[in-house]
Parts: structure tokens; C-alpha cells; sequence
């Protein structure tokens, strides 16, 4: 079931936010003298994860990604939709 941009929330499943593009942030840190990625969706509070490669640190923040909106879509809580692009960025 697909639903347009702007339709009421209340009626979006849990696919619609499954499918919503998060913005995905990236970096390197320091553990102890260890390096490690850690990568994260700002947009979702909480939702990060770290490991030895970028591919890794993906793939474990995709698994809490869901996991996440898993337990707020069970709590009925409101689940955070990204900003929409800054225009100055899109009319470039």
C-alpha cells in the first residue's frame, strides 16, 4: 500500500517509515586507542551504531533502524520524519 507525500500520518503503516531515507552520518573514533566507524541517523534520537568498518557500522544501524521504529510504532509514539533539503542546496 503506498500513500502520497501528503497524506495525513495517521494513516502511513510502518512500511512508509521503513522506507523513509534518513539522513546517514558517518565518521571515525576513538575507543580506547582503537579506531572505529560510527555511523548514525541524526534524525532518529538514539539510533547509532559502531564497529570496525563502514560496512559493518551500516549494516548494525540499518538492524537498529528498524528496530527502532519497530518500538515506537508499537508504542503508537510519533516517529520523526528528515527535514526536507535546505532550498538554498536544491536550487543549485
Amino acid at each position: 500500500m503506498s500513500h502520497a507525500p501528503d497524506e495525513p500520518e495517521a494513516i502511513r503503516d510502518l512500511a512508509y517509515y521503513e522506507a523513509v531515507p534518513y539522513l546517514l552520518v558517518i565518521e571515525s573514533v576513538e575507543r580506547g586507542g582503537e579506531w572505529l566507524r560510527r555511523a548514525e541517523y541524526p534524525e532518529l534520537a538514539g539510533c547509532a551504531a559502531e564497529a570496525h568498518s563502514a560496512v559493518e557500522a551500516m549494516e548494525k544501524l540499518e538492524q537498529e533502524r528498524l528496530r527502532l521504529l519497530r518500538q515506537l510504532w508499537d508504542r503508537g509514539a510519533p516517529i520523526p520524519v528528515p527535514r526536507p533539503p535546505l532550498s538554498s542546496a536544491v536550487a543549485r
